[in-house]
């Protein structure tokens, strides 16, 4: 852990924070001002109001077995305990050089340093039919896909990476009758492996989902209700429609303020954009270290990183070391998990057999871990994170024995 206390010779800090966005990120870096000491005003910008967490949409909420208190990402005791002023309000332009921003209220904040954690929006359709198409980014979007679901109501889902996915399996457990439509055989892939990827995929068919690979050209809608239209002429006649195709980062803000975006509000590890009163940090932002622009990771493990990283940007500290990247889903009752690069060159090693424990691990040409995949594994997993880190060489025998304990591995010395 790096030092959170600024040194004797360390610059003045800002007075006060605006941060815009209260998903985990903006929640994050709330919470790591505080943490690190940050005695200034601290203002949370967000049109909900409360922080509120987002992979429960997909699963427990959209079911019904989460109430809404369950998505909050602290007590509301928290932001008055540590004088966080909670704003109910969107911005919707920023002075940067005047440290403003303006709000869809009318009212204006003012701050030294005004950090964005816009998050993304759900990534529209190309075709014209996406008028009658759901999505799923927020509370909102659950409360509306709620009521389609259920025995006797058809669902199809275009898009099955990890939102559409979890989806379908909520919405099959509930009694829906489900097709999942992708054009790739076997989603995620390049996330969990080809092997993992295989068996993640055949479980919706084991739960009653129908999968079609395909390519939705457009979306129709008759007094039946709607139809997806495939690119092979084919019809599909669901009741409602869900798109699942991932998602645009927010950066009109960034844009509109002239501060540097591609793809993403452009940042360094510490969360700095091109304008220094501006931060950013979430979904929105994409990483350019050494001259390399990096891809959005959009986990909810990455957002809550970078908003503690820019977090301690502010303050002049130093970030939290790098991470290995780790992500998971849940589905069909089973917990994935993934750590590293999957899609790194190298060679695949399994251990067990498709099911609960099951692991997939990817090694690289000189032996050392680059990813690991499994189910219902977490203790692997923990321990290959940590194995990647040390960038040890492992044995691949090691590997694949499930009798073999990695966390002793990991506590080895070199």
């Amino acid at each position: 852990m790096a030092d959170t206390a600024p040194g004797p010779d360390a610059a003045p800090g800002p007075g006060s924070v605006a941060i815009i966005g209260a998903g985990p990120a903006g929640f994050s870096a709330a919470a790591e001002l505080r943490r690190r000491g940050f005695t200034g005003g601290i203002q949370l910008v967000d049109p909900s109001g409360q922080p509120h967490d987002r992979p429960p949409l997909s699963k427990a909420y959209l079911a019904g077995t989460l109430e809404e208190s369950g998505l909050a990402l602290a007590a509301p005791g928290w932001f008055s305990e540590n004088a966080v002023e909670l704003v109910a309000d969107a911005a919707v332009s920023l002075d940067p050089d005047a440290g403003t921003a303006t709000l869809a209220g009318g009212g204006e904040l003012q701050a030294d340093i005004l950090l964005l954690a816009t998050g993304g929006a759900a990534r529209a359709l190309s075709f014209p039919g996406t008028a009658f198409v759901h999505t799923l980014r927020s509370k909102a979007d659950a409360d509306a896909l709620r009521p389609v679901l259920g025995p006797g109501k058809r669902l199809a889902i275009i898009g099955a990476g990890l939102i559409g996915a979890e989806v379908a399996s909520t919405a099959a457990a509930l009694g829906t009758a489900v097709v999942l439509i992708d054009p790739v055989p076997v989603p995620l892939v390049p996330a969990v492996g080809v092997e993992l990827a295989a068996y993640l995929h055949s479980m919706h068919a084991e739960a009653g989902i129908k999968t079609i690979t395909g390519l939705p050209v457009d979306v129709l809608q008759g007094p039946g209700g709607n139809s997806v239209l495939l690119d092979d002429g084919s019809l599909i006649d669901p009741d409602a429609v869900l798109a699942a195709v991932g998602m645009v980062p927010n950066t009109f803000l960034a844009q509109s303020a002239g501060i540097a975006v591609d793809d993403g509000v452009l940042v360094d590890a510490s969360g700095r954009t091109s304008h220094p009163r501006v931060f950013a940090a979430g979904d929105s932002v994409r990483r350019q270290t050494g001259g390399v622009l990096e891809r959005r990771p959009e986990h909810w493990d990455s957002a809550v990183r970078s908003g503690r990283a820019a977090a301690a940007g502010i303050l002049g500290g130093e970030p939290e070391p790098e991470a290995v990247p780790w992500f998971w889903t849940d589905r069909h009752g089973v917990h994935a998990e993934a750590v590293g690069n999957m899609a790194a060159d190298g060679k695949s090693v399994e251990r067990g057999v498709p099911g609960p424990g099951y692991v997939v691990f990817r090694t690289a040409p000189d032996g050392t871990l680059a990813g690991a995949a499994g189910v219902d594994a977490g203790n692997t997993l923990r321990a290959a994170r940590r194995l990647i880190a040390l960038k040890k060489p492992v044995p691949a025998e090691q590997l694949a024995d499930p009798g073999a304990d990695l966390r002793r591995l990991a506590r080895s010395r070199p």
